[in-house]
């Protein structure tokens, strides 16, 4: 849905070196996914319960990237609305919200 991206990757790479390992940083992602997942499926409107039970988590690039994704087919028509439905977004609030809570934990790491 969004992505978050860092500036001054050279200034974190070497912070990071210095104070933490790649494995905390994994830690980090990984949590956040999860938290990003149950916020998600918090704000996801209930008739029957599947769309809440279809968003999963995925992780890719060894650890290092993750995804709250829905698989319910009409999983966009719910977040995005269309000419007859309002929209009733569930993952871009849960995004925002999670965001800032990732750039925390990131400068927590590299303190």
């Amino acid at each position: 849905m969004g992505k978050v991206e860092i500036v001054g990757m050279q200034q974190l790479q070497k912070k990071l070196k210095k104070n933490v390992t790649l494995d905390d940083v994994k830690r980090v992602v990984r949590t956040n996914g999860s938290q990003m997942q149950t916020k998600a499926q918090r704000n996801a409107p209930v008739d029957s319960g599947t769309l809440k039970r279809s968003i999963g988590l995925e992780l890719s690039a060894g650890g290092l990237e993750v995804a709250a994704t829905p698989t319910a087919e009409y999983a966009p028509y719910v977040e995005l609305g269309t000419r007859f439905m309002d929209a009733q977004p569930y993952l871009k609030p849960a995004f925002n919200e999670q965001k800032k809570k990732f750039e925390q934990d990131m400068q927590k790491l590299v303190r």
